[in-house]
């Protein structure tokens, strides 16, 4: 089996490079030629240098890290972030800091049907500190999209960034028990809300209330721990309306987990 997988392996690598001799990548950040010591393969090696992967210490309510400040003791702390928000959920993470090179990443999936970034999104997210561990034995529960974006677009980038989340962690041989995580898409969208970009912290709240809601015999077990899938955590808004309609359902156990904070 070994020697099947090795040989798989290489037969992909080899495929790989042979495309990529006649059909050089680009950045999707700067545009410019991916070489093959870029550590990622949809952004040059410059581009990936400048991803800031998140690390501890951070708040344990968004995930955003704590510059410069080294004491374990300040995770407890609510940054500016997330003040105000009252989560309904116990712990958010994220996997980078939304800027520059990252937020091209998820422009180029979300907007420009760039499913190939997830590679990139993969590898990411199995660098990310101890995720593998935290993981284990969660049900992920990607943010839903309205139906009828749905339809537009053609797919629900959160639940495609679950299942790169899945195969990152699946990944980590050392942690074998997280690969038992599972993927259930127990929410639906019921309002079409307008797009939380140009809206402020108060606004996005109330652009959210009762746009979502259980979905269709969805099932939930209150012993069971949830996590809430999303491609950005902005302000908390999208991630703490989904998680109330999940304690609402019974579920006590709910996190967040996001790829890019921004």
């Amino acid at each position: 089996m070994d020697i099947k997988l090795a040989l798989s392996q290489w037969t992909r690598n080899g495929a790989r490079e042979l495309i990529d001799l006649f059909f050089p990548r680009s950045c999707v950040h700067c545009r410019g030629r991916v070489g093959r010591e870029s550590p990622l393969r949809h952004l040059c090696t410059q581009c990936a240098a400048r991803i800031d992967t998140i690390k501890p210490p951070r708040c344990t309510t968004c995930g955003y890290p704590f510059h410069g400040v080294f004491s374990e003791a300040v995770e407890t702390r609510l940054c500016p972030h997330c003040e105000g928000l009252d989560p309904v959920f116990s712990e958010g993470r994220c996997c980078v800091l939304l800027k520059g090179p990252a937020r091209s990443l998820v422009h180029t999936l979300k907007y420009h049907r760039g499913l190939y970034v997830l590679e990139d999104v993969q590898t990411l997210f199995s660098r990310s500190p101890a995720l593998a561990e935290w993981l284990n034995n969660a049900v992920l529960v990607p943010v839903p999209l309205h139906p009828s974006r749905r339809r537009k677009r053609d797919y629900n980038q959160s639940e495609l960034l679950a299942q790169a989340i899945s195969r990152a962690v699946s990944s980590k041989s050392q942690v074998r028990a997280a690969s038992n995580i599972k993927i259930a898409s127990l929410l639906r969208r019921i309002q079409n809300t307008r797009s939380q970009t140009r809206y402020d912290k108060r606004a996005r709240l109330e652009n959210l209330k009762n746009a979502f809601a259980l979905a269709k015999c969805a099932r939930v077990d209150p012993e069971q721990r949830y996590v809430l899938v999303d491609d950005v955590f902005t302000t908390g808004a999208t991630l703490n309306s989904c998680a109330r309609v999940l304690r609402r359902a019974g579920c006590q156990h709910i996190d967040v987990l996001a790829f890019g904070h921004g």
